[in-house]
């Protein structure tokens, strides 16, 4: 059985009189890629904030290494193995690529009481960044300066920086966005080599990379789920052919 890192139960959350989710259940396993795909408007990205720890459901739970998690906040979720990703790029610009991916693993494990020594030399910090710098495929950009990547790279600095907090679950919102054919290319070729150690949830538009690099979907439409499976079964559903994908001829 595949082992489940994350769980959501039941999840709604509203805004007013807005329902933006609406009893959504899903579970997070190690190995696998979920995808999870609809309209805009459909609750996307607000269940990944509800999952992350920036929204709080209004009803359901949420387990993390199979304990509750529902009322911890987003820094305690993500020094327990939730790391995430945004729409929108959120890189240091002006700093190296290793730098970013320093600054965030110093994030995930704060040491205060060594206030004497540099953050630029703590052994811990720079041994995960590099690590992470590997695991991302950016050896290459590591002394470069964020700013002056491509946005690919950018991309893929932000799952970097992600991956030096160390996660187990990776929660992707949309890392697919504005790139060309071979920058799309190279990004699902990195989840598919992360997946095999972590549990990500990619939230993604573009239907081609997703149902190539997805091992299950969660086909939601306004805030609700209206499918959820395997690739192949959420192609044939005829639900989800009138809903997003459009009718078959």
């Amino acid at each position: 059985m595949p082992e489940i890192l994350l769980s959501a139960k039941n999840i709604t959350r509203r805004f007013q009189g807005l329902v933006a989710i609406d009893d959504v259940s899903l579970n997070l396993a190690r190995g696998t890629v979920h995808a999870v795909i609809g309209t805009n408007g459909a609750g996307k990205s607000t269940l990944v904030s509800v999952l992350a720890g920036e929204l709080a459901p209004n009803e359901g739970a949420i387990f993390l290494h199979h304990q509750e998690v529902t009322s911890w906040s987003q820094p305690r979720r993500a020094r327990a193995g939730l790391g995430r990703s945004y729409q929108r790029t959120t890189i240091f610009p002006s700093l190296t690529v290793h730098e970013n991916c320093r600054i965030a693993a110093q994030a995930n494990r704060q040491q205060f009481w060594n206030w004497t020594t540099p953050a630029r030399n703590c052994r811990y910090s720079n041994d995960a960044a590099d690590q992470a710098i590997q695991m991302a495929g950016l050896e290459s950009d590591r002394a470069h300066t964020a700013g002056m990547l491509s946005h690919g790279r950018k991309r893929q600095l932000e799952i970097a920086m992600s991956l030096a907090t160390h996660p187990q679950v990776l929660l992707l919102d949309e890392p697919l966005a504005g790139m060309g054919p071979e920058e799309t290319e190279r990004m699902l070729a990195l989840l598919a080599s992360l997946k095999y150690e972590h549990a990500i949830l990619l939230v993604e538009h573009d239907m081609d990379a997703v149902f190539k690099v997805a091992d299950e979907i969660t086909v939601m439409v306004n805030g609700r789920v209206i499918a959820q499976g395997e690739p192949q079964a959420i192609r044939r559903n005829p639900d989800v052919q009138t809903a997003y994908l459009g009718e078959e001829e």
